[in-house]
């Protein structure tokens, strides 16, 4: 399995609106935490999420969450 890179050691805490949303999972893209396409070529895939009511959202900043693609805090444990 291929490792993702990591784009920061932390969460994107961002404002959402109501709206399906396609995480980046392979960590290149420019418009993190948002799919630009950049896995094109790679193993890697979006995560479509659908935000049901407009809220504060923590997307998974180190593309090694186990609760993809929101944060759990694994990148406290990143070597």
């Amino acid at each position: 399995m291929a490792t993702p890179h990591i784009a920061k050691r932390g969460p994107y805490v961002l404002e959402e609106k109501p709206g399906k949303k396609a995480w980046c999972s392979c960590g290149f893209s420019e418009n993190q935490p948002y799919c630009d396409g950049s896995h094109k070529n790679t193993d890697f895939t979006p995560v479509i999420c659908e935000i049901k009511e407009a809220k504060t959202v923590a997307w998974c900043g180190c593309k090694n969450s186990k609760t993809k693609p929101m944060c759990d805090g694994s990148h406290s444990k990143l070597p």
